[in-house]
């Protein structure tokens, strides 16, 4: 007997539970963006690898929905006989649903669906059908097993507040908003108020576990008793342990007669079903500590600042090491890989003193795989590194104090005048976003605008966010802030740690992308600029230099210099000279 195809035995599934159609969110209970290859049920299912997606199973179709960064991948990835592909903002799920016959019976898993996508969802004249158990568990017979991390503690000379305080300070959130509880779902912020690291996921630190906040400090911490064997008996005193799998039969015994704050857009929907059901009032309010978090203390701003110039330093060593070597080997013939480069960029971060693991999977694309802006490198598609096409870098590093976010795009050699102009486009929406002074309290929304002019005047744009927040030795993505065309309702102020990153993508050609990590600081009163944590030098060398202002150019000097003066006494030997060569004044450069 043939074995069915996952989509052939979830299909059998839908008979089996009378449903018309099944929801498969790329997604865990936690809304990670990052799944465990336990949770990842939606790459099982159609092949697709990236961080974002879902599908849409029916009887006689099956569709699959990405955003603008996997419109390429996609294709290269799933089975296009099998999958129509949909753009997961502009034909989203709820359009297709509406588009079904009336009633039809749509099953979705409710620990892995958040309030806000319920809500609208189940405005569509479809029925939606909350599953009971995991269907997958049926079908799916070599699923990896649930990560089981060991949890470790981050002490306060690194984290800037004791856990105590921060609980504290939650709490009077919670009195004020008249909360008994908040139920807390995200990872990461239960990482940073316990002040505790996991590695349940490799370059996340976080802990896959939930906890319960009471208005008066007090903390039940929903997590597997594995994972917290190496922590200390102080810290485990302030807690109640609890089981993983105990959390929502808890928030049913603790739901009579209480008000439990959820945030919308990131609890699962069974909490809303488990506490209602038991008579318990549901306050919905974005967790104040994603809020909070995003406001980096003095301490905190210290780490990122050095663990920037550690990672400066590798990155430095990499690139002379990749102008040294590009060149040579492709004249020899035995060119530079994208495999080889990542491999050669870990070794010299490795050998920075503060440096843990990677802050997420390296992007090194050359040439066309560049246009595929999350595109990971593989034996299939591993591509050279030449001096006849752009090289992209994107990369970054957990540290014991911070973490790290960069691109860089790279020529070896004379470009076409095309490409020329793509990358001096790109490099000036950076630039823009560094010499803007704005009002404090100005939405990320308010200035994605200006990243994006120079591209727009040559009738370019580039279908993904000009920013985003990071975390401190936590996820490289961070709520709440972002700087996007989307409306973000949370506004930038001194002390959010954000990332600068425009770009443009020609299909089958080349990839562009320049970011930095900055820190959002005050200009002057009632104002705020971005100030640069990144110190890696820009590649120049493609650069039309007649379409920079002179008030670009004296960015790119003063830049260059911060970061030749910084870095110079953290560069191996032989790098130096390279870098002083890389960050010379654009006079010299351009002549």
């Amino acid at each position: 007997m043939q074995t069915p195809t996952p989509l052939q035995a979830l299909r059998d599934q839908l008979v089996a539970l009378e449903l018309d159609g099944i929801i498969v969110p790329r997604a865990d209970a936690h809304q990670s963006e990052d799944c465990a290859p336990h949770d990842n049920k939606l790459q099982w299912l159609t092949g697709f690898t990236g961080s974002a997606g879902l599908a849409l199973v029916l009887r006689d179709r099956a569709l699959m929905f990405v955003d603008g960064r996997y419109q390429v991948q996609v294709r290269s990835e799933v089975d296009l006989h099998a999958f129509e592909i949909h753009h997961l903002h502009n034909e989203p799920l709820e359009q297709v649903l509406a588009s079904l016959p009336a009633g039809s019976r749509i099953g979705f898993e409710p620990l892995l669906m958040v309030n806000s996508q319920f809500t609208a969802l189940d405005a569509t004249h479809c029925e939606l059908v909350a599953l009971a158990h995991d269907p997958f568990a049926a079908i799916w017979h070599d699923r990896p097993a649930a990560p089981c991390g060991v949890i470790r503690e981050m002490p306060v000379a690194i984290s800037g507040e004791s856990s105590a305080d921060k609980r504290a300070r939650i709490a009077q959130v919670l009195a004020a908003k008249g909360a008994d509880y908040l139920a807390i779902t995200l990872p990461d912020n239960i990482a940073w108020l316990l002040n505790i690291r996991g590695s349940d996921i490799a370059m996340n630190p976080v802990a896959h576990s939930f906890a319960l906040l009471g208005r008066d400090g007090t903390v039940e911490w929903f997590v597997d008793s594995r994972k917290t064997a190496a922590l200390s008996a102080e810290l485990k005193a302030t807690l109640t342990l609890s089981d993983f799998d105990a959390f929502l039969p808890r928030c049913q015994q603790i739901a009579p007669g209480k008000r439990i704050l959820l945030d919308g857009d990131f609890a699962p929907v069974a909490l809303r079903f488990a506490i209602e059901q038991q008579g318990g009032e549901v306050l919905w309010s974005a967790d104040p500590i994603t809020f909070i978090k995003a406001h980096k203390n003095p301490v905190e701003l210290a780490g990122y600042r050095e663990s920037h110039q550690q990672d400066g330093a590798a990155w430095v060593n990499f690139l002379a090491w990749l102008a040294q070597e590009v060149p040579a080997r492709e004249v020899a013939g035995n060119p530079v890989t994208e495999l080889e480069a990542q491999q050669k960029q870990l070794e010299f971060r490795q050998q920075q003193a503060g440096f843990i693991e990677q802050s997420f999977s390296t992007i090194s694309a050359s040439a066309s795989n560049a246009a595929m802006c999350h595109y990971h490198s593989s034996e299939k598609t591993n591509k050279a590194i030449t001096r006849a096409n752009f090289y992209l870098n994107d990369s970054g590093g957990q540290y014991q104090n911070g973490t790290t976010d960069a691109t860089r795009t790279l020529s070896f050699g004379p470009l076409d005048a095309q490409q020329r102009l793509h990358y001096t486009a790109v490099l000036k929406g950076f630039l823009s976003m560094f010499t803007l002074q704005f009002p404090a309290g100005t939405h990320g929304h308010q200035l994605d605008a200006f990243a994006r002019r120079a591209l727009w005047d040559l009738g370019l744009d580039f279908d993904h966010g000009t920013g985003h927040g990071v975390g401190h030795q936590l996820l490289i993505h961070e709520q709440p802030q972002r700087i996007a065309k989307k409306v973000n309702p949370w506004p930038l102020s001194a002390g959010n740690i954000m990332t600068i990153e425009p770009g443009y993508y020609l299909a089958d050609r080349y990839g562009i992308r320049i970011e930095n990590q900055v820190e959002v600081v005050e200009s002057q009163p009632g104002f705020c600029r971005f100030s640069s944590l990144t110190l890696i030098p820009i590649d120049l060398s493609q650069v039309e230099w007649s379409l920079l202002s002179e008030q670009e150019k004296q960015w790119l000097d003063d830049y260059h210099q911060q970061v030749r003066e910084t870095l110079s006494p953290r560069v191996n030997s032989d790098a130096r000279a390279w870098l002083i060569a890389a960050t010379a004044p654009l006079r010299v450069q351009a002549s």
